[in-house]
């Protein structure tokens, strides 16, 4: 009998699994955004896996706000793909809250005011393209005389945006599998696999694939090290602000993110230098500096957390089979937009998986194959 460690706030308990549960379709390595929605996607095709994921480690997935956009930046350049992703998620996570009873998938507007004329005139345009339209509304608000933001030559209202609650999702979604002995809280090194013709052995048990979901920890792992990983550093903070009650994300330059009464997420950074999950007073001067422009109200900052994206040079994820080892795939690379990348991504791999479909060219890892120079080695 296999004995595996489940930890449970401080404790450490031992569970048996039987001897008809040491065979399984699927390792999943890495319980953060991807491995989780992998996981799903292969649960809904009756295929036994198990997921294993190091508690020790930092997530990034746990630090980021789940914020979903499908018009982003200082040109309200629309998402990449974003009439595929967004419906795909929104059915994704709600299908999984159906399963579990619980809610953690939250549509929310997000209001964008113009921080001057030009960029006013040049938004008001933007909105008026067919391929904006099913996203922005340039309807007058109340806000330009709000007590609570500064919006004085009002804004556009973002919609199909708003937010997952990543821990709650990360935290439902492994109690489940746990309770399907489908969850193991391990370490992962690519030297305990053993690769065969008829499969994969890590620690005495035998799959039929490995998915590597690790985030920013593939690029320390010798399979997956040779792809172009640009990781960035992230930060946000949690504030109290009395008297906030806008049921709305409000963005310019940062997002103002409501969480329960009268507590706001600010963020967030980014860094492509210091790469490293603790936090800095540089940043927290950044984000406060740019929040006291934007509110109206005082605010106390209470929280300040630090993660470390898992981003790619081209901004695409990293999906596919490795080029040596026909059973060993990855699903990576997500940046910033993973809470719409992931789902609509890990159902692509498993379709690959599954059926043998194509991916996505953009998102194959077959793009860097030449970059592939390490033949024979794990």
């Amino acid at each position: 009998m296999l004995v595996s460690l489940v930890y449970r706030g401080r404790e450490r308990l031992k569970i048996g699994l039987t001897r008809s549960m040491q065979t399984f379709d699927y390792l999943i390595v890495g319980q953060g955004i991807a491995g989780t929605s992998v996981a799903w996607h292969l649960h809904w095709a009756n295929k036994k896996i198990l997921i294993i994921d190091d508690p020790q480690l930092p997530c990034s997935t746990r630090v980021a706000a789940g914020i979903f956009n499908p018009v982003t930046g200082r040109k309200l350049v629309k998402t990449w793909l974003a009439d595929e992703l967004f419906p795909y998620a929104k059915s994704f996570y709600q299908r999984i809250e159906r399963s579990l009873e619980t809610t953690f998938y939250h549509p929310m507007e997000m209001y964008r005011p113009f921080r001057n004329e030009a960029e006013k005139e040049r938004y008001l345009s933007l909105a008026k393209e067919e391929s904006h339209q099913p996203y922005i509304s340039t309807a007058q608000t109340d806000y330009p005389s709000s007590e609570l933001i500064h919006a004085p030559l009002d804004g556009i209202t973002i919609k199909q945006a708003g937010w997952v609650d990543l821990p709650n999702f990360l935290d439902q979604s492994r109690n489940y599998f746990e309770k399907l002995g489908s969850y193991l809280p391990a370490h992962f090194s690519t030297q305990d696999l053993t690769v065969a013709d008829d499969g994969v052995l890590w620690q005495n048990l035998r799959f039929g694939a490995v998915i590597n979901c690790m985030g920013v920890g593939a690029e320390q792992e010798k399979l997956f090290n040779w792809l172009p990983f640009n990781p960035v550093k992230g930060q946000i903070i949690d504030c109290f602000m009395p008297g906030y009650d806008l049921n709305t994300i409000v963005n310019q330059g940062i997002f103002i993110l409501p969480q329960s009464e009268e507590m706001v997420r600010v963020g967030a950074t980014y860094s492509w230098h210091d790469l490293d999950w603790n936090t800095s007073q540089e940043g927290r001067a950044y984000l406060d500096d740019k929040l006291r422009k934007l509110v109206k109200r005082p605010y106390k900052i209470i929280a300040q957390q630090a993660g470390i994206r898992p981003s790619s040079k081209d901004r695409r994820p990293f999906v596919g089979r490795h080029p040596q080892h026909e059973r060993i795939y990855i699903l990576n690379g997500l940046g910033t937009k993973g809470v719409t990348l992931a789902p609509y991504f890990a159902g692509q791999l498993t379709k690959m998986l599954l059926f043998d479909e194509e991916l996505h060219p953009d998102v194959n890892i077959n793009r860097y194959f030449s970059l592939y120079s390490n033949p024979g080695s794990m």
